[in-house]
């Protein structure tokens, strides 16, 4: 496990500072105690991380289901009873996962994966702005944080006027150490790869704020514009920030609602972000999906059993696990002990961190998920790709990460009946010599109903006085519904003076009476 561990290190360093805020930031949005997201985090590093066959992927609280859980605790009317589902949810993963049905995740088109990292990346890239721009109207930028859909461009332009000058200054240096540490000092010598460029960023970061901490500048950085942990004073303090589930009211059927719920959609994002990370992979490794659903159950039982959030695979900590250059699960689990260790022992210092330094790292993430070389690609690969592609990032976007996805998907079967529609058959004009047309038509491997439509159009077509082979030899898969219009169509052809000519293995027939006798098909009233 620890051949690696020079690479897992300053990658798990990374995840640990981008995870922080965002375990913050959902549990703010999901309506949540603050530190019911680091909870979270520290379960989804520790024990999804040591259990899980994911080598880059990385679990915490989920932003997509940050809705979900907000309406299921003001509709069950406690966070304890919350918790009950939460649990409830876990076991449900497990057993999805030993019933097998981690390969839903294989079902997704590659377009609509690339198509969802695009989005996640220009989502990422947007709702850093506020951040690092130091907008400070509403409660914290971390309710912006949590927008989703077309409010992200409204509240843009809301903010423009609203910045404040030492979180600009502080997330522009961090975004120039940033690109300096990676695109020149790491390329000259070895020892600046050995020290990861974000933490460096963090480092500079603090000690800005050492510097002009209670100066009264307008470059001093104060309130909701600097990360925000609890500070327990002593040991019963920090127990004192878990919360446990009520389990008397166990009988609650909408506790089981809110619980198939969040087992659904987690499973759902864990398998589509498991498909997407694989992808981002250096090493192309296939993540054992069934495994990955039994941890995932795992992680929320535990989770919800003291206090955290719903945990799913995470596709924004995998992708900056993978960015800096994380090898194996060693990354995930160190980041999940690194938040464990700062929130009982330097929570003040953590405190000191400007949330616009982290604002940069995730600025550079989302720039590299979402790189407009990636649309040229796509567009390259031809509209079945690219349009299952672009509606996905747009729907996404606009709406938020299931909705895209489904919209991506329908748009991709939609695409594959189109395209199964135009490729059923070949039609090759022979000849028209002497009056006569004689045209070969040749049915593709499989030929199904959805090619009714296209054949019933060509039969139409035939011009009178037509000879007509139909090559039947390649094909080894034709419905019932084929033979059906090619028996109709017999009718029309004796009409209008056409031959057909039938060619397949069994051999050859001119106008047969019954294409459905002639395979050998029976029809019974009702059935075939």
């Amino acid at each position: 496990m620890f051949k690696t561990i020079k690479a897992d290190l300053p990658a798990s360093l990374v995840v640990f500072f981008v995870a922080l805020p965002l375990c913050l930031g959902i549990a703010l949005a999901s309506g949540a105690p603050l530190f019911s997201g680091i909870i979270a985090g520290i379960i989804g590093g520790i024990v999804v991380g040591a259990i899980s066959g994911s080598s880059i992927g990385v679990s915490g609280p989920a932003a997509g289901l940050a809705v979900v859980v907000l309406t299921a605790i003001a509709d069950l009317g406690s966070y304890e009873l919350f918790l009950v589902a939460v649990v409830l949810a876990g076991l449900m993963q497990i057993l999805l996962g030993v019933l097998k049905a981690g390969v839903i995740g294989y079902f997704f088109p590659s377009s609509v994966i690339k198509g969802m990292l695009s989005a996640i990346g220009i989502i990422i890239f947007l709702k850093q702005i506020p951040l690092a721009l130091g907008y400070e109207e509403g409660e914290t930028p971390f309710a912006f944080f949590e927008t989703t859909g077309l409010d992200i461009f409204r509240g843009l332009v809301n903010m423009v006027s609203s910045v404040h000058p030492g979180v600009v200054l502080v997330t522009t240096i961090s975004l120039v150490i940033l690109l300096v540490w990676d695109k020149v000092l790491a390329k000259k010598h070895k020892a600046f790869k050995l020290i990861p460029g974000p933490l460096v960023a963090v480092i500079a970061g603090i000690i800005y704020q050492l510097f002009f901490n209670g100066s009264g500048s307008t470059l001093e950085i104060t309130g909701a514009n600097l990360v925000s942990v609890p500070i327990p004073e002593n040991v019963s303090d920090f127990i004192g920030q878990f919360t446990f589930p009520d389990f008397s009211q166990l009988g609650n059927t909408q506790v089981y609602m809110v619980a198939i719920t969040i087992a659904i959609v987690a499973s759902l994002e864990t398998l589509l972000s498991v498909e997407a990370t694989d992808k981002l992979d250096p090493a192309k490794r296939v993540t054992p999906t069934n495994r990955e659903l039994v941890a995932q159950g795992v992680g929320n039982t535990f989770s919800g059993l003291v206090g955290g959030l719903p945990i799913t695979q995470v596709i924004v900590r995998s992708t900056a696990n993978v960015m800096s250059g994380g090898k194996s699960k060693v990354s995930s689990i160190i980041h999940g002990f690194l938040l464990l260790f700062s929130v009982i022992l330097i929570p003040r210092y953590l405190n000191l961190i400007p949330l616009g330094v982290l604002a940069a790292v995730l600025l550079i993430i989302g720039y590299k998920l979402a790189n407009p070389k990636q649309f040229l690609q796509m567009s390259k690969l031809g509209k079945s790709q690219f349009i299952p592609f672009l509606v996905t990032v747009i729907a996404i976007v606009a709406t938020d990460l299931l909705v895209g996805i489904l919209l991506g998907l329908a748009v991709g079967i939609i695409t594959i009946l189109i395209n199964s529609y135009k490729n059923s058959h070949f039609l090759h004009i022979e000849d028209k010599s002497n009056g006569v047309h004689r045209i070969k038509m040749e049915l593709a491997e499989e030929v199904t109903f959805l090619n009714k439509g296209a054949i019933q159009r060509e039969l139409n077509a035939l011009p009178e006085n037509s000879y007509v082979t139909l090559d039947v030899r390649k094909t080894r898969s034709l419905d019932l519904d084929i033979l059906e219009i090619l028996d109709d169509f017999a009718v029309t052809a004796d009409r209008k003076n056409i031959t057909m000519k039938l060619i397949s293995e069994r051999g050859e027939v001119e106008n047969p009476k019954s294409y459905r006798e002639f395979f050998g098909v029976t029809v019974f009233e009702g059935a075939h």
